[in-house]
């Protein structure tokens, strides 16, 4: 990938007695000197002196006191290169051609990029113009920027020459036109159709007024008069058919805008366009723009923040063409037209929700984004970048959030976290794969219709969790027998060990499972018995599922079926626990208010949570809650009378 020149090199070379050290020195001391040595040392101008504020070297060649090989040398390391001729000398002219731009070729390659100011100097002694001879050269090398006719002597057009030398490395001409077809090139043309397509706020391929106002003030701070804006309408109509429609900007008129820009010398226009949209000299995004340094420390996730999620919805609605709440596969790929590829692939339709037609809905596409966020935060911060994220806002930073260390939050017994990752373990063909559907509200026999190539390892919904919606990411741990999990196979909020009711060598992979990793951590463990519409059969195991749940001080088993409707109430149950680790202080505390009937219905959730054990506590917590409540009255009442 390329990147933004920083600073600007620039070379002089020519023939002997041209002039080329007079230039220098007439630049630097406003007067011209008399007796010059053969070459000038190299000269630094600092930035906050020169029209484009970029530092720059300036760097004089002298065949006398130079060979070949260090003209090599300066001439690899130069950012633009002034050929100085005589414009009184026909011989200066003519070895141009037959020497200086062939040389140049020779040692950069015929099809080098390095920019070429041609300088004829002395033009306070010519008797008569001499750009028209130059023009032809200037067509047969397309490496030459420009010419510029000047007088070391007098000072005429001394600051231009530096001046366009400089333009001609900052704001190239080659990456974006093709002087020989005259138009754009295709990289400007495929750079700005993304500019466009993101300036397109409601995307019906016109830049209204508002829309070009908007692109005004991104890029140069300040939207345009309003008789400015009708006369550049005015010009777009006049030279391009389809330029303007229905009084707007269409891309054809766009395109050509830029186009005028550069064939009248304004390349800085459409340069400062690309660059605020973050394009380098060689028209790539930079690093830096689609990949912003974000540090997430041990123990932490990333989530969206309310402005990732507020762009992405808007993002959602303007692609959504018929606004049926869904994309179809033809807007799925408008909306990443200005990606350089397609980020999903057709396992997406079977990790988020989908309507009946097996397209993405609102909510799926948000818990895409929401998955790719806790997984691969670089691929979102990434794409937000390719979706046009800076248009509105100065870094894509600003849409994610990164949580704080999960040890503080079972310090504190409280996490401010929306996002909850749940690792499923079971037995080959105990129903992970109906699970981890199940949580997109799927039942078997949606299941059963679904292409096994295209199925994902991950799900992910959103759950209500005591009236807040979380979202609640499912992964299937690939583990067998023998293997032991890897640190990133155990790093999760919540474990959910499945087994088979009708197969009883099932539950002992989960029991083995359970002793071998998850009994000295603190991750919370629910034991799930799928396929509960068949009658369970006895377990190959020493103890019942259930005994085994008591003894280890687990949930009970809780009973999972998909047969038709979703036992959705254990997503809530492995929700909660991955929200609430020390879920029984956290009940305590609830029950001081008065219990409503979603109360009622949240406790029912905790209270199967429970082992029997301590279900003692959870009924004498009412007792406990009454008297806090009745204390807490006394309390208010006597405050109030003192």
């Amino acid at each position: 990938m390329g990147s933004i020149k920083k600073d600007v090199r620039i070379l002089l070379v020519g023939d002997a007695l041209v002039g080329k050290t007079s230039l220098i020195l007439s630049l630097v001391s406003e007067e011209f000197a008399e007796e010059v040595p053969s070459k000038a040392e190299e000269i630094t101008i600092p930035a906050d002196v020169t029209p484009e504020h970029v530092p720059t070297h300036i760097v004089d060649y002298s065949a006398k006191d130079q060979d070949d090989t260090m003209l090599e040398e300066e001439v690899s390391k130069a950012s633009v290169i002034c050929v100085v001729y005589s414009v009184i000398d026909e011989d200066s002219i003519q070895r141009l051609t037959t020497y200086w731009l062939p040389l140049m070729r020779s040692l950069l390659g015929d099809e080098h990029r390095t920019p070429v100011i041609l300088v004829g100097n002395k033009v306070d002694l010519a008797d008569y113009p001499t750009l028209e001879s130059i023009l032809p050269i200037m067509n047969d090398f397309s490496e030459v920027e420009t010419c510029v006719e000047c007088s070391a002597r007098t000072l005429k057009n001394i600051s231009e020459v530096f001046y366009y030398a400089q333009k001609a490395v900052l704001h190239p001409t080659a990456p974006v036109y093709n002087p020989e077809e005259k138009e754009l090139t295709s990289m400007a043309k495929k750079a700005l159709t993304r500019i466009f397509k993101i300036c397109d706020m409601d995307n019906d391929a016109l830049l209204s007024d508002t829309e070009v106002n908007q692109f005004q003030q991104k890029c140069f701070n300040a939207p345009l008069h309003p008789q400015a804006l009708e006369d550049v309408k005015s010009i777009v109509s006049r030279h391009t058919s389809d330029g303007i429609i229905n009084n707007a900007i269409s891309l054809k008129g766009f395109l050509f805008l830029h186009t005028l820009f550069i064939q009248k010398g304004r390349h800085e226009t459409t340069w400062t366009v690309l660059r605020k949209f973050g394009y380098d000299d060689n028209l790539q995004l930079t690093n830096d723009f689609i990949a912003p340094r974000i540090h997430v420390g041990p123990g932490s996730t990333t989530e969206l923040t309310h402005q990732g999620y507020q762009f992405l919805a808007n993002l959602f609605t303007k692609y959504d063409e018929d606004q049926d709440g869904c994309l179809r596969p033809e807007e799925l790929q408008h909306l990443f037209s200005t990606c350089p590829f397609m980020p999903w692939g057709l396992d997406v339709n079977n990790t988020v929700a989908t309507n009946a037609d097996g397209w993405i809905t609102s909510s799926g596409y948000m818990a895409q984004w929401t998955l790719t966020t806790l997984l691969d935060v670089p691929r979102t911060l990434e794409f937000l970048a390719y979706l046009g994220y800076h248009f509105q806002h100065d870094s894509q930073l600003s849409a994610v959030h990164v949580t704080r260390d999960k040890k503080i939050d079972l310090e504190k017994r409280q996490t401010t976290r929306n996002v909850f990752r749940c690792h499923v373990l079971g037995a080959k063909s105990v129903g992970k794969t109906s699970f981890l559907q199940g949580v997109l509200r799927r039942n078997l026999r949606y299941v059963a219709t679904l292409n096994r190539q295209h199925l994902s390892n991950f799900t992910i919904n959103t759950v209500q969790v005591y009236g807040q919606e979380k979202y609640l990411l499912l992964h299937e741990v690939d583990v067998s027998m023998s293997e032991v999990l890897t640190p990133t196979e155990l790093d999760c909020d919540v474990a959910c060990l499945l087994y088979d009711v009708t197969n009883p060598r099932t539950f002992e992979f989960c029991a083995r499972m359970y002793l071998k990793h998850f009994i000295d951590c603190k991750i919370p463990t629910l034991v799930v018995a799928c396929k509960a519409e068949h009658p369970e059969v006895r377990q190959d195991y020493d103890l019942t599922p259930a005994q085994f749940c008591q003894r280890y001080r687990l949930p009970p088993p809780q009973h999972f079926t998909c047969m038709d409707t979703i036992n959705w109430d254990i997503y809530i149950k492995l929700a909660t626990m991955a929200a609430y680790p020390n879920l029984k202080r956290l009940v305590h505390m609830l029950l001081v208010h008065q219990r409503p009937l979603w109360l009622e219905e949240r406790i029912s959730h905790m209270r199967d949570l429970y082992t029997d054990e301590n279900k003692l506590y959870f009924h004498l917590g009412f007792g406990a809650a009454a008297l806090a409540a009745l204390s807490f009255a006394v309390y208010k009442i006597v405050h109030t009378y003192r």
